[in-house]
């Protein structure tokens, strides 16, 4: 009998690298670490090769893994498309994607505007930084996503724009005359850090990154511990122990988009635009964009 590959295991492995580790793709999976692990050992046992190995505290793709992803993601959206075909009936999942950033304060009225619009269909959130996010519904593993540009870089639908700010601790002291401005920020690519070097470095000041993270938590817990400033877009309240910096040069704002997946529904993406306009209209502080 020829040997066969697991279609869980295979949505699994794509999972790693489109989530960024082993931990984030257990959460989006809903299943634990352990699972997520023995799915890779199992289709190592398979191809008799190692697939992923640990490079510090990261792991990576092997190159058979790397060649593992690639036919992953072919076969994945072959068996999807067949599903699709064979199951008309079936209400399919919406899968939002959105930035940590715009989660807090966008993500509530969008569920509850896709929810009223589609009574009959579940939807499902995917959190993560802007370029995973357009990776992702690039691949069409994410039906729709709200990610943020600074430079109108990034396809899809303009909705509004958010203002930049700079943040720290309340107790922080900026530095003094000739001494390098600590930056905490969060790690490239990131359009918000590029933006608050090139002011910096435009009035002459010399920057040291502090501490820089993955995550909005790692950026926000950072600054919170007085390590340095941090740049930060605004779509409500400042984030919990952090204090708007004025001596800062100004930074200006931030692009919002809706991005989508190719054949996304037209009624799906209507639905999206209009919370999200909904969102900016009543918000005086934040720019909407008029479509």
């Amino acid at each position: 009998m020829a040997e066969t590959l697991d279609i869980i295991q295979l949505r699994t492995f794509v999972a790693i690298d489109e989530c960024g580790g082993f931990g984030r793709a257990a959460v989006a999976l809903h299943m634990s670490q352990p699972t997520v692990s023995q799915h890779v050992r199992s289709l190592e046992k398979r191809l008799q090769q190692p697939l992923v190995e640990r490079d510090g505290r990261r792991a990576r793709f092997t190159l058979a893994g790397e060649k593992l992803l690639a036919e992953a993601r072919r076969i994945l959206a072959v068996h999807d498309e067949a599903l699709a075909r064979l199951d008309v009936t079936r209400a399919r999942t919406i899968v939002v994607g959105s930035t940590e950033t715009a989660a807090e304060q966008i993500l509530p009225e969008l569920l509850g505007t896709l929810r009223r619009a589609f009574p009959d269909r579940q939807v499902q959130f995917h959190i993560d930084r802007s370029t995973k996010m357009t990776d992702a519904v690039t691949k069409g593993t994410i039906d729709l996503a709200v990610v943020l540009d600074t430079g109108s870089t990034v396809a899809g639908v303009e909705v509004g724009e958010l203002p930049l700010n700079w943040y720290a601790s309340p107790s922080w002291q900026p530095p003094g005359h000739g001494e390098a401005v600590p930056l905490v920020a969060y790690v490239e690519p990131c359009g918000m850090r590029q933006r608050a070097l090139q002011e910096l470095g435009d009035i002459g000041a010399r920057v040291d990154i502090a501490a820089e993270s993955g995550s909005l938590e790692g950026v926000i817990a950072a600054a919170r511990a007085g390590l340095g400033v941090a740049v930060l877009p605004t779509a409500g309240r400042a984030p919990a122990g952090l204090v708007v910096r004025r001596d800062f040069p100004d930074l200006g704002r931030i692009f919002v988009r809706l991005i989508t997946r190719r054949g996304l529904e037209p009624d799906v993406e209507q639905a999206a635009l209009a919370s999200l306009d909904g969102f900016f209209a009543v918000r005086r502080h934040i720019h909407a964009v008029s479509a």
